[in-house]
């Protein structure tokens, strides 16, 4: 009897454990930091090696896909006769290069979209089910590669909350039944770039980051019936990163990067813990180890270097640096970092990994020190724009043609694969899965195992 009970028990954790793995419930996954600690996926793949199955996804999104279970979730946006957006394309039919990189400068498009939900099959890519979350024209514009699905969607594995930026926030559960939709306003962006931060889930609340050009503001929602629990004005413009549950060994914080200011509050009251001043705008999310949280800012617009500083926990209060300080009571270290990053920062084994967008470099800090052990030109790399994950002692970085660079989470560089997947644009963060490994592309998702 007792040889049985033990037999079941472990059978359980097992259970559990495997269900764990396979569970990426948000942006970066469960923790928001892109360590996968139980995945086993490849480490190296092709358009001919360990492709498990390849499944269309319609129309344009860069949300990333969030895993539950046997369930893959995604959101994407609709439309006849949609533009889509293809890396380094300048050319005039396309707006032209100040189109490009400054925005449209133009009214939103007069044409219908669809914003859907899709559930697919983990098993075999196949869709479950779809959802039309909202049907109608664009309330705002876009930058010509952003789109109006860029907000990564977040799951506790009863519900699927989808934010659609300025289209609004909508819960299901997951077999696809509407459980409530919330409307959160209508608000202009820096250049008409659009919206990109993603939701976050920590005990009964959801938590959304909506900076803007006009009214910026943080909303904690109740995750069961989408009523404000509270709102915290943000004396900020346009930013785009995603906001951080930092559980330290002094307490719970959520953070909210921002380039007036970063700042950290109390996740159940919305109160104010501490904030730090910045420069420039944010489309990096913050990060965290047990004890340090990274934080990085900086302009693409001006060319402005972006401050990064690990900070401490337990602070409060103001603790920007004054004058030419580097670290204080609450800040371990501060750099100017140099380099446009879109892509977030991860930290594995001590060692802060940046990835600067256009330039294809990757630069390796001291986690601890801020110490720089080095910065390196990924050969090849074109446009790193989704966010780094690690599995094992391997950090995986995406460009935007597909390329995935596999190095050693270690202070010394090394390169140990260049794996190269289809021939399409690629902008969503990936999200291994146990076995398995889901990457967006800008036409199909696919699965590595």
């Amino acid at each position: 009897m007792f040889t049985r009970s033990v037999a079941v028990v472990c059978l359980v954790a097992a259970f559990c454990d495997t269900a764990t793995a396979q569970n990426w419930t948000q942006f970066r996954g469960s923790r928001g930091d892109g360590i996968a600690t139980q995945a086993t996926h490849p480490e190296k793949w092709s358009s001919e090696e360990h492709l498990f199955w390849k499944a269309e996804i319609p129309g344009v999104g860069w949300s990333q896909p969030v895993v539950w279970g046997d369930k893959v979730f995604l959101t994407t946006a609709v439309a006849e006769n949609q533009k889509k957006p293809k890396p380094g394309d300048w050319t005039p039919g396309e707006g032209g290069i100040m189109t490009a990189f400054f925005g449209n400068y133009r009214k939103p498009p007069a044409i219908d979209y669809r914003w859907l939900v899709l559930c697919l099959d983990r098993a075999d890519g196949k869709i479950l089910w779809e959802q039309t979350a909202h049907s109608g024209k664009p309330r705002i514009p876009i930058h010509a590669q952003n789109s109006y699905a860029t907000e990564t969607p977040v799951t506790d594995g009863q519900r699927l909350i989808a934010y659609f930026g300025m289209t609004g926030v909508f819960c299901y559960d997951l077999e696809g039944k509407l459980l409530w939709t919330k409307d959160l306003g209508t608000y202009p962006t820096q250049m008409d770039w659009g919206s990109g931060s993603s939701p976050m889930i920590n005990g009964d609340l959801v938590f959304i980051q909506c900076d803007n050009d006009k009214s910026s503001f943080l909303v904690a929602l109740n995750k069961v019936n989408g009523d404000e629990v509270w709102r915290a004005e943000r004396d900020e413009r346009s930013n785009w990163g995603t906001p951080l549950i930092w559980k330290n060994n002094s307490r719970t914080e959520l953070v909210a990067a921002g380039g007036t200011k970063m700042r950290s509050y109390d996740p159940a009251t919305g109160k104010l813990l501490w904030e730090m001043a910045s420069s420039g705008r944010c489309s990096t999310s913050p990060v965290a180890n047990d004890e340090l949280l990274f934080v990085h800012s900086g302009d693409r617009l001006t060319g402005q270097r972006g401050l990064l500083a690990a900070i401490k926990p337990g602070a409060a209060g103001d603790i920007s640096l004054a004058g030419t300080e580097a670290s204080s009571e609450f800040v371990a270290w501060s750099i100017n970092f140099t380099g446009h990053a879109v892509s977030s920062p991860i930290v594995a084994n001590d060692c802060l990994f940046m990835l600067t967008q256009q330039a294809g470099i990757v630069t390796c800090l001291d986690a601890n020190t801020g110490k720089q052990h080095y910065r390196q030109r990924l050969p090849g790399a074109a446009g790193l724009t989704a966010s780094p994950w690690a599995v094992g002692n391997k950090i995986f970085c995406l460009d935007q043609t597909g390329q995935t660079f596999v190095l050693a989470a270690e202070p010394t560089h090394h390169l140990l694969e260049t794996n190269k997947l289809g021939d399409e644009m690629f902008w969503a963060s990936a999200a291994p899965s146990g076995d398995r490994l889901f990457l967006r592309g800008l036409d199909h998702l696919y699965c590595i195992q």
